[in-house]
């Protein structure tokens, strides 16, 4: 077995177990049931696809961590988690944020999975390559919003206040897509960075496999 199906089978176990627990007594039974069903609909693809078409280990690696946050924003219906009440108390804000963090993790730890299926599905390059991810972001993060709202009109009023989690902000949809704009931007930020610092290394790895290859033909006897 090699190292990276070993990392996988890890994260997948990972991710499995930490959710079986955070099953376990949520805050709410039925809010968990509904914001459960995308990730688990999620994992199942890239465990059924992951022979015919496998994505690189950081991929695996970002969607585990998103992956992870949400499961506990799940289980505590996010303006219930611990971690953001106590985050709350300590910076004096004026409501549990957990929610914000994931939907700026949705953006920054995602975008560069969806770029590895852009560059990968198509022939696009270019700002386009960069672009299509960040707005792709923006959009899934609109329609997660709309199914909120569904939620909240079809189910009984309290569920459909915790999947709002507006916690009395009326500008809540709106500034829960503009942090994972803000998660996509500083992904795509990082990921030219990185790309441009690792230019002049895969410069020097090209002219180092030509400059063999030239002295092995200079080598050949005419």
């Amino acid at each position: 077995m090699s190292s990276k199906n070993l990392l996988l089978k890890g994260l997948l176990l990972w991710y499995v177990i930490f959710s079986l627990v955070m099953a376990i007594s949520p805050a709410d039974r039925q809010f968990w049931v509904l914001a459960s069903v995308l990730p688990a609909l999620l994992v199942t693809g890239l465990v059924v696809t992951h022979q015919a078409f496998p994505l690189s280990t950081m991929t695996y690696i970002l969607i585990t961590l998103y992956l992870t946050l949400h499961t506990i924003g799940v289980h505590y219906t996010y303006s219930k988690v611990p971690m953001g009440t106590w985050l709350g108390q300590i910076l004096d804000l004026n409501r549990n944020h957990f929610d914000r963090l994931v939907h700026f993790s949705f953006g920054f730890l995602l975008t560069y999975p969806l770029e590895e299926l852009f560059r990968r599905l198509s022939d696009i390059r270019g700002w386009l390559l960069y672009y299509l991810p960040a707005m792709t972001i923006v959009g899934l993060s609109g329609i997660w919003e709309i199914l909120e709202s569904w939620v909240a009109r079809i189910a009984r009023p309290d569920l459909g206040l915790a999947v709002l989690g507006s916690q009395g902000d009326i500008w809540d949809a709106q500034k829960d897509m503009t942090a994972a704009l803000y998660g996509s931007l500083l992904s795509i930020a990082l990921i030219i960075i990185v790309r441009k610092l690792m230019q002049p290394q895969a410069f020097a790895t090209e002219d180092t496999a030509a400059g063999s290859l030239l002295e092995e033909e200079s080598a050949e006897p005419s």
